[in-house]
């Protein structure tokens, strides 16, 4: 059995995603950016030895989207369902074991410069740790992995502020659980990482073409607006 590596998304639909950004962004630039970063995390999780592809998807997997998803790259399409982030990411992690999995790992998609090989690291910590985290430089965490389902890690947790990842990880030791740390990556919510990746453009290879050319546009149009 493969470990199941589930990409966690939304539809790039104007006015549901990246609501942070906007302004100085309008919502059909917001949702252009965000499903190219969609379409980055899944090429960059796609053919991984030892994991089969997932797309947890909200709100409808029926969008032409998660189509596109299942059609062009092989995903395995999951509902996202619960109240709350913490329920959508305990259920779709329960979904994948009950579909076989022999681990799980979930990761987002607001990485612009998460390489390849953390991913790869991931599959390998999972194998040897009950739980694996990869911290993003705002407290939260851009990864999860677990070899079976642990639910308290999703319960009482104060999702989208700086407090997650300590509190994740509290949750893990006093579960008396073994934890492999992947190293830290910057996401992009807010308007201050925005400009941090526009920063990176032309640097080392950090990002795609299509993610770099993505910002170089968008860099352009907030000049223009100033």
């Amino acid at each position: 059995m493969s470990t199941a590596l589930i990409i966690f998304a939304k539809a790039p639909i104007p006015g549901e995603v990246k609501t942070r950004l906007c302004p100085p962004l309008d919502h059909d630039e917001a949702a252009s950016l965000h499903g190219t970063l969609v379409l980055d995390a899944v090429e960059r999780a796609k053919g991984l030895p030892g994991a089969s592809l997932y797309v947890a998807g909200t709100p409808d997997l029926a969008h032409p989207f998660f189509k596109v998803m299942e059609g062009r790259y092989g995903a395995k399409l999951l509902p996202q369902r619960g109240p709350d982030l913490g329920s959508r990411m305990k259920w779709a992690m329960q979904d994948a074991f009950e579909q076989g999995a022999q681990e799980v790992l979930l990761t987002g998609t607001d990485l612009p410069t998460l390489p390849r090989a953390h991913l790869a690291e991931a599959l390998t910590l999972v194998k040897r740790h009950d739980v694996v985290l990869g911290p993003t430089a705002d407290g939260g965490y851009y990864l999860i992995g677990l070899r079976k389902m642990v639910p308290a890690l999703f319960d009482g947790i104060a999702w989208s502020t700086p407090s997650v990842f300590a509190e994740t990880k509290k949750k893990i030791e006093q579960a008396g659980l073994s934890l492999g740390l992947l190293p830290e990556c910057r996401d992009l919510d807010t308007l201050e990482d925005l400009k941090a990746f526009i920063g990176l453009c032309g640097k080392d290879r950090a990002m795609t073409k299509r993610t770099e050319g993505a910002l170089r546009l968008i860099a352009t149009r907030l000049k223009e607006r100033i």
